[in-house]
């Protein structure tokens, strides 16, 4: 009971700062949309994707390394967390200079315009800034100073959503007259109108230079200790887990951007490429909402799975783990599935972004089953077999290029989405079936491949039974929705109690 309770607990703090900054964030999402049009809000979406890529290169596998060898018995937690800082410290200086250096030929690979390559150098410090503050959060989470993290994080994405909302809210209104009209000295003294859609970045790159300074006393707690000998076992075991992580971002990120490459040319009647990247990124944005469970379990179960490692009920508890995180997300996918319109009034501002609502409850599902692969892949990170990760991760990233090459002539950004849960489900049933071999947990996989398909179901009637629009609609899919939720409450109640 304790330990359910403490893992739920520590999720909870993680998951509420988690859930109110990305729904703030997300609130940005009605923001952009009302405020750029499809194709400039296709250029953050692509040079976001980029930034996904290049994260994973820049931290290189080295949280998950910090926590898999600071719960070795004997070690030195303070020599680790030196060596692994003083690592990433020179690596995210080297990168970010190399990111700099090539920032003409980043933004071509977008088609962009010349006069943009800040934007990219804006990129390489955000990104030099994030993984140099990645080992201070992980090592808050080791000792367990859930509302630490939770509180930096959330400061962060405060600041942020004001700097968005005075740069591309207030600033223009005020330029053009609409409110407070004394105000107009000062945001003519700060504003540039033409750098329009590069405020997000420098938003953005603020933010994280103040994540820095919150993050004061474990970076005034870090010795600089360079001595090769001792980081080749953590880049050893780190290695697979940046391959795998390359592979992760092919699998969640590559289809917005070779999206604009594959598409055949008016694909959609009257809309560019590009256009057509921006309606598939702010949709993708409404399936991110299961992202949010997923990485506010990630924070807390991640060392909570290491440190479980030695009990000797340790596969009872993460097949209890399992289940009760596929039934939540579930319950999570019926939810925004099955009331998607609803949901799309509050994030898409411009009617140009609501076509593409059909990829939600197909992304919804594809991100349930990496939140599943998650949970499975504990296997191979405590056995130090890791190297089956970079596998099963790249067997996910061959099926998405050449799904999404396939798909996209043919169905256009659907076929990606069609790609992503195709990915996102074998890498799951890979992690299942090795595991089986290397590390048996009694998961209850029948059990809960059928809660699924009951949930697809109902998201299927919801999508396709004729309901008048508006309330009606709304009631019914409200209906449905909380009758899902009671199935599962009153066949799984008795469990949970017991629990």
């Amino acid at each position: 009971m304790s330990i359910a309770k403490r893992l739920a607990s520590q999720t909870a703090v993680y998951g509420l700062s988690s859930i109110v900054g990305r729904v703030l964030t997300f609130l940005l999402v009605r923001v952009y949309t009302g405020r750029f049009a499809a194709a400039e809000y296709g250029i953050v979406t692509g040079l976001y994707a980029y930034v996904s890529f290049l994260n994973v290169l820049f931290t290189y596998g080295m949280e998950t390394t910090y926590f898999r060898f600071a719960n070795r018995p004997g070690t030195d937690r303070q020599e680790l967390y030196d060596r692994v800082m003083t690592l990433l410290v020179l690596t995210s200086v080297v990168f970010s200079g190399v990111v700099a250096l090539l920032a003409r030929p980043l933004m071509s690979l977008l088609s962009l315009p010349a006069g943009h390559e800040q934007y990219a150098v804006w990129i390489a410090i955000i990104l030099g800034l994030d993984a140099v503050a990645a080992i201070p959060f992980a090592r808050l989470r080791l000792e367990n100073k859930a509302r630490k993290f939770a509180g930096i994080r959330l400061a962060s994405i405060l600041l942020n959503i004001g700097l968005n909302l005075f740069f591309i809210v207030l600033c223009p209104d005020v330029l053009a007259g609409n409110y407070l009209p004394g105000l107009r000295p000062l945001v003519e003294s700060v504003y540039n109108p033409t750098l329009g859609v590069g405020y997000v970045f420098l938003a953005n790159l603020a933010a994280s230079a103040f994540t820095l300074v919150l993050l004061g006393r474990e970076l005034l707690d870090f010795r600089f200790r360079l001595n090769l000998e001792p980081l080749r076992p953590l880049l050893q075991y780190a290695y697979p887990i940046m391959l795998m992580g390359v592979a992760g971002m092919v699998n969640e990120m590559l289809d917005r951007i070779i999206l604009p490459m594959w598409l055949p040319e008016n694909f959609y009647p009257g809309q560019s490429n590009l256009a057509a990247v921006g309606i598939y990124g702010a949709c993708y944005k409404i399936s991110v909402l299961m992202s949010l469970v997923i990485q506010a379990f990630k924070y807390a179960a991640e060392p909570f799975f290491f440190a479980q490692s030695n009990e000797k009920n340790s596969p009872y508890t993460f097949a209890l783990v399992l289940k009760w995180f596929t039934l939540c997300c579930t319950m999570l996918f019926v939810g925004v599935s099955v009331n998607v319109d609803l949901v799309a009034q509050i994030f898409l501002r411009r009617p140009e972004y609501l076509q593409g609502l059909a990829v939600v409850p197909v992304l919804l599902l594809a991100y349930l089953f990496l939140g599943v692969y998650w949970n499975l892949s504990v296997w191979f990170k405590l056995t130090d077999k890791t190297y089956y990760g970079t596998y099963i991760g790249f067997a996910g990233a061959a099926l998405t290029v050449v799904l999404n090459f396939l798909l996209i002539p043919l169905l256009g950004y659907m076929g990606s989405a069609i790609a992503t849960l195709a990915c996102y489900f074998l890498m799951a049933a890979l992690c299942w079936w090795l595991g089986e071999r290397h590390f048996p947990v009694p998961y209850p996989i029948a059990r809960l491949l059928t809660w699924l398909a009951l949930a697809v179901g109902v998201v299927a009637l919801s999508w396709w039974l004729p309901v008048a629009a508006g309330w009606p609609r709304y009631a019914f899919h409200a209906l449905l929705t909380l009758g899902f939720v009671g199935l599962i409450a009153l066949v799984e109640g008795r469990r949970l109690r017991a629990l």
